[in-house]
């Protein structure tokens, strides 16, 4: 009973745990600007997240696995974000 509620729990942190991401997409998107979103700290947890998959993969933990592949996905768009517009501030100067 204990470990199905801890499983359980896990199971949902992971899934928060991507979705916290959302709220800043969506923060770049409508403000079309990433320059108060610092580049560093959001690719920092997205290599955190990539050597947390690895080694979910080869421990076999696919619960964890599957949980951080989402959030390197949520964490990989803001990456992207930052750097799209990043750029085309660049490019418009």
């Amino acid at each position: 009973m204990v470990n199905i509620f801890i499983e359980s729990g896990f199971s949902i942190s992971l899934f928060v745990n991507a979705v916290l991401f959302i709220p800043q997409i969506i923060r770049i998107h409508t403000t079309k600007d990433a320059k108060e979103v610092s580049f560093i700290t959001f690719f920092g947890f997205w290599l955190i997240q990539l050597f947390t998959v690895l080694h979910a993969f080869i421990r076999k933990d696919y619960i964890l696995m599957f949980g951080y592949v989402f959030s390197m996905i949520t964490c990989g768009y803001i990456v992207g974000l930052i750097v799209y517009y990043r750029i085309k501030k660049w490019m418009q100067n």
